[in-house]
């Protein structure tokens, strides 16, 4: 599978701390990478990084081979989906999805039909003339999946996309994002804190664990052999503590 981004010895100092700590790493054309890790880690300055609205103090981003480290975020030719949506409130999930488009020279004439066709392709046709509050958090976070959708791009990057949404809804936005990722052949790199969320949807798993990667593996190896005691505790454990909560209220024979 070919490389379509490689990441070398990014750093990022803030107030004097160093925050990203010389990373390396690949991502591969079409693959869903997730980058776990608890809220503080690194992950999402790693995301703001690549879509280029934040500048690494030293290392380079390559994409397709050629290095995108200074590059404007409107020339990565990427997408992103934000936690809170950051949908326009007044204006319809036609016009939200259509936005961005009409400032586009190659899709502005065709910005209506493209919107639609997105808008239909993630299940909000009968919403499509609503208004952001009238939905649920669910069809808005799929309103903010159809927008970046709608533009086409090589990467789509999600900032825990599904952390102020219920259980419930998160189980059915987890399928829908897998559905748009092999309908559109997207690479897609994923930021989570949350265990589960990251074995569920992840092709390799990125761990860290304050600005440095601890293991970037397939999420049976992880499983398997952890490379080091924080891994372990850090999702084995917490893994394993979901499951035995749940284990407690199943009957011997039962089939889930």
């Amino acid at each position: 599978m070919p490389i379509k981004l490689e990441i070398q010895n990014l750093t990022h100092v803030f107030n004097r701390q160093e925050v990203l700590h010389s990373l390396n790493f690949t991502v591969n054309n079409g693959e869903f990478l997730s980058i776990l890790g608890p809220s503080g880690c690194g992950k999402t300055t790693i995301l703001r990084i690549l879509i280029g609205l934040l500048l690494p103090t030293s290392g380079q981003i390559i994409k397709d081979g050629n290095d995108i480290t200074a590059l404007p975020a409107s020339k990565r030719n990427m997408g992103i989906v934000f936690q809170n949506y950051a949908l326009f409130q007044n204006m319809s999930v036609l016009r939200n999805v259509e936005y961005a488009l009409r400032f586009n020279k190659e899709f502005k004439s065709r910005s209506r039909a493209i919107a639609e066709n997105i808008i239909e392709q993630v299940g909000l046709s009968e919403h499509i003339h609503k208004k952001p509050y009238k939905l649920s958090g669910g069809q808005q976070q799929r309103v903010a999946i159809a927008r970046t959708l709608a533009c086409n791009p090589e990467i789509i990057l999600f900032d825990e996309p599904m952390s102020a949404l219920d259980a419930a809804t998160r189980l059915s936005l987890r399928d829908e994002i897998k559905r748009i990722q092999k309908q559109f052949h997207s690479t897609m790199i994923y930021i989570t804190h949350d265990q589960e969320e990251a074995f569920a949807l992840s092709d390799r798993i990125m761990v860290m664990k304050s600005g440095t990667i601890q293991q970037l593996d397939l999420p049976q190896a992880i499983i398997a052999n952890p490379a080091n005691a924080y891994v372990r505790e850090f999702v084995i454990d917490n893994l394993r503590l979901k499951i035995d909560s749940l284990a407690k209220y199943v009957q011997p024979g039962t089939v889930l």
